[in-house]
């Protein structure tokens, strides 16, 4: 007992009341595998339910960051404080320091409060989609400093949080659970505007991704320069990957149309020819 009384208190180093010993080290790895241990149980009873929404699994992972942070925070406070470590001392040592170090860091400061904000005030979720700077993303991961999220062409982009709270975001999460797409098309003039609308429509139909076939619709847009102009409007919930949806489409569209013997006209210029009469 005697040795292991010596081995607990042996004296690393002692700065002023505080001496770190391996007793110390003990105390230290205790708490923090304790608040793991919490938190990887506070994680399973939250996500326990396989059948959650997508709207709730990202609430959950939003409030479950936060408990995290909490968590951890109350942590070393109380490692601290049974070190007789106090923290009113500390930051009052430290505040000139921080002020320093804010000035010179306000971008990093500004992230970690935006942070917070998408924490806690919840209109951005892990699993939304995003539209940021015309790059569709979606997010995995919602940090106190940078959110973490992948692009179509499955690349991790890491965006600091300020970006996401002072900028304009298109999040298409928060529509309903289908979205209204378009593709334009242009057939060449003469060609019969009522066979082109039902053959657009019955393209779209034929799409397993198109949903609500009774809202799908085609209009005649505009009298282009070398082409009549057409809109297909469709709803589909395939929104992260609707760039392969609207390119099946098109491909049905571009099918039916050398089967019913409808032109897409190449891009016409007249060019007119003035002689010199003077000479």
């Amino acid at each position: 007992m005697d040795r292991i009384k010596e081995f607990l208190n042996f004296e690393f180093f002692t700065i002023k009341d505080f001496t770190l010993t391996v007793q110390s080290l003990f105390v230290i790895l205790i708490a923090f595998l304790i608040t793991r241990v919490l938190l990887w149980i506070i994680k399973k009873v939250m996500f326990r339910k396989k059948d959650i929404d997508f709207a709730k699994r990202g609430t959950l992972a939003s409030v479950y960051q936060i408990i995290a942070y909490t968590a951890w925070i109350f942590t070393i406070l109380i490692v601290l404080d049974s070190f007789h470590i106090k923290i009113t001392v500390l930051l009052a040592g430290s505040a000139a320091l921080l002020v320093g170090v804010g000035l010179g860091l306000q971008n990093t400061f500004n992230d970690f409060v935006s942070g917070f904000i998408l924490l806690f005030e919840g209109s951005i979720r892990v699993g939304d989609i995003l539209e940021v700077d015309g790059d569709l993303i979606k997010i995995r991961k919602i940090g106190l400093r940078t959110s973490e999220a992948f692009n179509r062409d499955d690349i991790v982009v890491i965006i600091p949080n300020s970006i996401i709270t002072t900028n304009k975001v298109i999040n298409w999460s928060h529509q309903s659970k289908k979205t209204r797409f378009r593709i334009k098309v242009g057939v060449a003039y003469g060609s019969d505007v009522d066979l082109v609308e039902r053959l657009l429509i019955e393209s779209a139909r034929e799409h397993p991704e198109v949903v609500n076939d009774e809202m799908i619709r085609a209009r005649f847009s505009d009298f282009g320069n070398s082409s009549l102009d057409f809109e297909l409007l469709f709803y589909s919930k395939n929104i992260f990957r609707i760039e392969n949806v609207k390119s099946d489409i098109r491909k049905t569209i571009n099918r039916k149309f050398i089967e019913n013997k409808v032109t897409i006209p190449f891009p016409q210029m007249d060019l007119h020819l003035k002689s010199d009469d003077t000479k």
